[in-house]
């Protein structure tokens, strides 16, 4: 047993104290960072610029997932409903997983690889550089200036990335169907329709903007609050987007779970 796992063997309730006190860190920085939202001065310019940094450079890659996801969904869909025969219903199988799913959790998480990332290495390098110090011996509020954009900015472009790529994954689905099995285009279309109901619309964009406001939040702590030293960049990117990810799959299996009950 190496020196690591002994240690926090002998001292458990030291790392029991260091997830609550953490914890309760991020709930009084997201605290102060949605009532900064709310509040005036509004950084207007600032925040199109972030969503104009998040929305398109994020595109490419939300763009790809959708339509790989589409695809591969589409072969899985034709194998399962091969063997009763209901090949022509390939949409509705298609349409219930990405709009519920998939969609809003694949684009997320693509969002928390590229641009979270991109906000916690930026934030991380004015905190070893004191940037950050100094905007605090001027008066001014790191939160503010620096949080509130970028927060703003991720929780209102995900959704917009995820219906770009529900559209994405439909259209993959559709050449599978059209090219693979001969599906005609209007059985397709028709059966993907059928299940776009307004709760799973709903339900679907609600969890995106759930998630991008995660990743803005979890993306400006870990780069604010990162350590000194040449490894900090690195060490708030990677914390980022871990815990992001992690946010985001443990949300979506909530805020599921409260949809089903009520809602779906």
């Amino acid at each position: 047993m190496n020196k690591a796992a002994l240690y926090l063997l002998q001292n458990p309730l030291q790392y029991i104290f260091a997830f609550f006190q953490e914890l309760g860190s991020i709930y009084l920085f997201t605290k102060a960072a949605v009532v900064s939202a709310f509040s005036p001065p509004y950084k207007r310019s600032i925040t199109r610029r972030h969503m104009d940094e998040i929305g398109v450079g994020s595109l490419p890659i939300v763009t790809l997932t959708g339509l790989f996801m589409g695809l591969v969904l589409g072969l899985q869909s034709i194998v399962e409903l091969r063997t009763i025969g209901a090949t022509s219903y390939i949409g509705r199988p298609i349409g219930t997983t990405v709009i519920r799913e998939l969609g809003p959790v694949l684009s997320s998480m693509m969002v928390a690889a590229r641009a979270g990332s991109a906000i916690a290495a930026e934030l991380a390098s004015m905190a070893i550089g004191e940037q950050i110090d100094a905007l605090r011996a001027e008066g001014s509020d790191p939160v503010k200036k620096l949080v509130e954009p970028r927060l703003v900015a991720c929780t209102i472009m995900t959704p917009v990335l995820t219906a770009i790529c529900d559209v994405i994954a439909f259209v993959g689905g559709w050449l599978v169907a059209r090219y693979a099995v001969q599906i005609s285009s209007f059985f397709y279309w028709d059966s993907v329709f059928e299940v776009l109901t307004p709760a799973f619309v709903y339900g679907g964009l609600i969890k995106s903007l759930t998630f991008g406001f995660i990743i803005g939040v979890v993306s400006c702590y870990s780069g604010i609050r990162t350590g000194f030293g040449s490894a900090g960049v690195g060490e708030a990117t990677t914390r980022a987007v871990v815990l992001a990810s992690i946010s985001i799959l443990g949300f979506d299996f909530l805020l599921t779970k409260v949809f089903i009950v009520t809602w779906w």
